[in-house]
């Protein structure tokens, strides 16, 4: 209440147009801003052969996951969000997942929720990825985001409404229990959702109005298209190319700033090199 809230850290130093900007549009449906990204997968495919071949396997969503992890630590404006008019750095980088538990249109669907420091290789976050997915998309398995979802639909559906209002009302003034928001998937730096896993190509997916998302990605699956090879000369060859679409609440950075947020993150997905070196530190956003 009064601008505090327990996942968050309200940015008092705001320039007077980014202050006014939330209040223009007080909605991040009214504030959505998405891009494309091709990433070549050429260093991708090389990196994953490589590690295959000395025991350990990779995916593009563990690769795709640590890059957006660095670029998180490395430009925190991008790990902010907007709540009641109000713009907050969050404490954690969080990481949120939809989960199949198997590929057929009968199966239960869950979501993970990963909270990271920044400072991870790119091999400690996927061990962590897959022991969570592992033990989220086994049919019997059930998280805290499963037991809540289904204890406020226990009831019949003019509550449902009421009780889902009343939260929303509790999170606009920072009352929601840190209970609620730690296992709410809404409540996170980055939802991703994989389509290539499902064969499709990449989706530009709204972020949530309910939650404090600020970014969205949708991976889609690779396909070779033409690419210039060399701009001097004009020639065009063929690529491995994967879309990736990005979603991003224009409220929380300027748009140069996402600009260079974009490209940094297609340079680390595109080298994954880079993320075997840990991060010293994360660099701290402005108060």
């Amino acid at each position: 209440m009064f601008g505090l809230r327990n996942d968050g850290k309200r940015l008092k130093t705001i320039d007077p147009i980014m202050k006014m900007v939330p209040h223009i549009m007080p909605e991040r449906s009214d504030a959505q801003v998405w891009s494309t990204l091709e990433v070549n997968c050429d260093k991708l495919d090389d990196y994953i052969l490589e590690k295959r071949k000395l025991g350990d396997r990779y995916s593009y969503m563990h690769l795709l996951i640590a890059a957006i992890i660095r670029v998180l630590a490395l430009r925190p404006k991008l790990n902010r969000f907007i709540m009641n008019g109000r713009i907050f750095r969050r404490n954690d980088i969080q990481i949120s997942l939809a989960v199949k538990k198997s590929l057929t249109d009968t199966a239960d669907e869950t979501t993970i929720k990963l909270t990271f420091k920044g400072t991870e290789t790119v091999s400690e976050i996927r061990d962590l990825i897959d022991k969570e997915v592992v033990v989220n998309a086994k049919g019997a398995a059930v998280n805290d985001t499963d037991k809540t979802a289904k204890i406020l639909t226990m009831v019949p559906n003019f509550m449902i409404k009421f009780m889902v209002g009343t939260l929303k009302w509790m999170d606009k003034h920072g009352m929601l229990p840190k209970s609620i928001i730690n296992v709410s998937p809404f409540h996170t730096s980055v939802f991703i959702t994989n389509m290539k896993s499902i064969k499709m190509d990449y989706v530009i997916h709204h972020i949530y109005n309910f939650g404090t998302t600020s970014l969205f990605l949708g991976m889609g699956k690779e396909a070779y298209l033409p690419v210039v090879t060399n701009a001097e000369e004009g020639t065009i060859g063929i690529a491995k190319i994967m879309k990736v679409g990005a979603i991003i609440d224009e409220r929380i950075c300027d748009g140069l700033y996402n600009a260079n947020s974009l490209r940094e993150f297609k340079r680390h997905i595109e080298n994954p090199y880079l993320l075997e070196t840990p991060l010293a530190a994360k660099v701290e956003d402005i108060k």
